[in-house]
């Protein structure tokens, strides 16, 4: 950063779900909802300093700004490149991905962090390491993968060795005629809360029955064949011990099958539920859905995702 008074960059990265059904921890997809942020860096003043203006979804978080998920991935960066946080860190961030509803909010301010690192520090850190910065940070890399490259991403960790936290991203084919159907109440649920549902270990019957879903999963997308799409969104891993975290978990998911879906699953850890149906049922699934939630006091958004989104980008 020398002989330069300060340094910006400008980023947006989209939102998305994770799992859809059989997928747990490594099937993600982009969503059309979106968190913007800028930063300027600089070594100026005589104490370090990190601030924060947020707005839209995020507007009414009460975290410090050194302990914002976004500054947490700027941080990331930098360590990753051996390079010294400036001084100080100005960031502005807007949000319209809702947080805790499972839509991967966490992986996109963290994502954004990382971009805006390396945008204006020249970190020079390539797509696959933001992502794989991210997927490690947040312990799963299907949101990550996602976000960072748009579109239905398959997201493992393949690393041993010395290079145990590698990962490997795919693009997953979905055919144009599938669309996932959003149904997000005002309930939220942490990441955490959901992941201690889960249990240590599963009995020997039911991987075996997971391994058959998960490749269900991939060949229901790519061909939209209705029974694939239905045997691998009946989840056996995580929807189980998660369903009670839910009001009304089953009423919203008879209630889109009956409207026309494949099937539907919790988005991510939740709240949402996320429908997959053909696209001509869509809006009527999702109409079935927000009437499923308000019959147990739940207001609903819907959104309908019917076209690939793009991945994560620079704005400068």
């Amino acid at each position: 950063m020398s002989g330069v008074s300060s340094l910006k960059a400008h980023v947006r990265v989209p939102a998305s779900t994770s799992n859809l059904g059989a997928g747990f921890d490594c099937v993600g997809v982009a969503v059309d909802r979106w968190l913007t942020a800028s930063v300027v860096a600089s070594e100026d003043g005589k104490t370090r300093s990190v601030t924060m203006e947020r707005s839209g979804a995020v507007a009414n978080l009460a975290l410090p700004a050194q302990d914002d998920l976004l500054h947490v991935g700027f941080t990331l960066a930098c360590a990753e490149r051996g390079c010294v946080v400036p001084k100080r860190v100005d960031y502005n961030v807007s949000s319209t991905i809702p947080v805790g509803r499972g839509l991967g909010s966490s992986a996109a301010a963290l994502i954004a962090g990382g971009m805006l690192a390396s945008e204006s520090l020249g970190l020079g850190l390539a797509r696959e390491d933001i992502a794989a910065l991210c997927a490690q940070a947040e312990g799963h890399p299907d949101n990550a993968g996602a976000a960072v490259f748009g579109g239905a991403v398959l997201s493992v960790k393949c690393g041993s060795g010395t290079k145990a936290d590698a990962y490997s991203f795919s693009p997953l084919q979905v055919r144009p005629e599938i669309a996932l159907v959003f149904a997000l109440p005002e309930l939220e649920i942490e990441t955490s809360t959901a992941r201690a549902a889960l249990p240590a270990s599963l009995p020997y019957a039911t991987a075996v029955a997971a391994i058959a879903k998960a490749a269900a999963l991939v060949q229901g997308l790519s061909t939209g064949n209705a029974t694939m799409l239905a045997y691998a969104l009946d989840d056996v891993v995580h929807v189980p011990y998660r369903r009670e975290l839910f009001p009304g978990y089953d009423s919203v998911v008879v209630a889109a099958i009956k409207a026309g879906a494949f099937g539907a699953t919790p988005s991510g850890s939740g709240s949402g539920i996320v429908a997959v149906a053909p696209i001509d049922s869509a809006a009527r699934v999702g109409a079935a859905m927000q009437t499923a939630w308000g019959q147990i006091g739940q207001a609903v958004e819907v959104i309908v995702g019917a076209k690939p989104v793009g991945g994560a980008t620079s704005l400068q």
